[in-house]
């Protein structure tokens, strides 16, 4: 029997490798009989044109660990060209031992794990080394960026700078292909070459001065540095010229550092931080708690926000819901959860069965963190600095309502509750029981299902996310 040829779209296209796997394996065909190709490329001289189109397998028929899903769709971006034929060796080899992918000496799994960190790697470098230059075209700006990636990167990684410069029209070439954002939709065509890029703009001369005003000589780690920025991307880096001097003058610099004085406080500078809640006791009450979280400066925060974002519920709920910080819609609104995080919680809690008017709902940071991108304001995650200035509010706030549970949704709102970094996959699912304050369930936060890319999986945190709250329903039943 002749081995069959399966010829995908393009390096890149893991939707039809995952199709003709899927096929080929409710066929039984075994690896050793699928020669895989991409496009019209050559293969096996002898191997039969195949479109497997076998009737889908029965829910129970094949069944493999989420995590070689996600493994397989990094791993099939590298160059390599047995990947293909690897991924659907360990399909087949999981379909029988869902334990396989935690054998860390086995040969295809050290070699898939292997080919998807070196796909991370060149998604990295490329969303660090890309210079886009501008471009005057009759329709207005336009800005180009050239970079040459090691694996087929480019559809994976350009929704990043979709995201970064959402503003921005920008087209990025590589030999392989080309990504084209025009400020409203994403586009990509064929590759392009390094002369179709601009060499330069009028900006790099100030780019030049910024970066040469933060390099910090004391910090200089030389083979790290060559490590992290291999010198084949410097010629895309228009501060690349700057290097070997400030290399060179690094050690004096550093010098001179050490041997100035220290700058004087500015007129009117705090040597001291603001204190989050000052000494004014315990509030009496949570409407004065909120006029108290409304006045406060302790982070910078508050400046650009429209207004403080205080909880919300029954003072007597036995479950309090922290979420991260207050959205866009609760930062105009005043009030939390309101947003698409927050309608998304609503539905998952009637579905878990927790009645949502005998729940408390608050955040663990108070004010709006974001970062404005044209007309729109982008969520920005808290750091420990604004987690720390928010915590006692937090902690006075749960000190009035007194309840039994915490539900912590997301590793701010976690770190808030435990009083330190939590990993919320090792925590989530659980109540954790503690003496003298409240017991803690960990899970996401909404956002984050709101920001999955791929419907299957969306769909599946979605259940975990709402067998979550079921454990805070059924916590509540048995309080009540």
């Amino acid at each position: 029997m002749s081995p069959r040829r399966i010829a995908l779209a393009g390096p890149s296209d893991i939707a039809g490798w995952r199709a003709a796997a899927r096929a080929l394996a409710s066929e039984g065909a075994p690896p050793h009989d699928v020669v895989w190709s991409v496009g019209d490329e050559g293969g096996d001289l002898f191997a039969a044109p195949v479109a497997p189109q076998a009737p889908p397998l029965a829910p129970s028929a094949l069944s493999v660990p989420r995590a070689f899903l996600d493994l397989a769709e990094v791993a099939l971006l590298h160059s390599d060209p047995g990947r293909f034929d690897l991924c659907y060796r360990l399909l087949l080899r999981l379909a029988a031992d869902r334990t396989l992918l935690g054998d860390a000496a086995d040969p295809d799994v050290v070699r898939a794990h292997g080919l998807a960190k070196a796909v991370r790697r060149d998604k990295h470098k490329m969303t660090a080394f890309v210079r886009f230059r501008e471009v005057t075209r009759e329709d207005g700006a336009w800005f180009v960026a050239w970079f040459e990636p090691e694996h087929h990167i480019v559809e994976a990684t350009a929704p990043f700078f979709m995201r970064r410069f959402a503003a921005m029209r920008w087209s990025i070439l590589t030999p392989e292909r080309s990504a084209h954002w025009d400020g409203a939709a994403l586009a990509f065509g064929e590759g392009g070459r390094r002369a179709d890029a601009p060499d330069s703009d009028v900006l790099e001369d100030a780019w030049r001065t910024y970066y040469a005003s933060i390099f910090n000589p004391a910090r200089l780690k030389v083979h790290a540095m060559r490590a992290e920025m291999p010198r084949k991307y410097w010629r895309n880096l228009p501060e690349a010229s700057l290097i070997r001097p400030l290399i060179a003058s690094a050690a004096k610099a550093t010098a001179d550092m050490v041997a100035a004085p220290a700058p004087a406080p500015k007129k009117g500078q705090r040597m001291t931080p603001i204190e989050a809640s000052p000494d004014r006791g315990e509030p009496t009450s949570l409407e004065a708690l909120h006029d108290e979280v409304d006045a406060c400066r302790a982070c910078p925060l508050w400046e650009p926000a429209t207004q403080a974002v205080f909880g919300e519920g029954p003072p007597t709920a036995t479950i309090v819901v922290v979420g991260e910080q207050p959205g866009d819609k609760e930062d105009i609104a005043g009030r939390p959860f309101v947003g698409p995080a927050g309608a998304l919680f609503d539905k998952a809690a009637r579905e878990a069965g927790l009645e949502r008017d005998k729940v408390y709902v608050t955040n663990a940071v108070k004010h709006f963190k974001f970062e404005p991108r044209g007309k729109f304001r982008l969520h920005k995650t808290p750091g420990p600095t604004e987690i720390n200035a928010c915590r006692p509010w937090l902690e006075r706030e749960l000190a009035l309502l007194k309840p039994q549970l915490v539900v912590a949704m997301g590793a701010t709102a976690a770190r808030a509750a435990f009083g330190k970094p939590v990993k919320v996959g090792e925590h989530r699912g659980r109540i954790a029981r503690r003496d003298g304050a409240p017991d803690v369930l960990v899970t996401v936060h909404p956002s984050y299902l709101l920001r999955l890319p791929d419907q299957a999986r969306r769909e599946e945190e979605y259940r975990r996310f709402v067998d979550d709250l079921a454990l805070a329903a059924n916590y509540l039943a048995e309080a009540a």
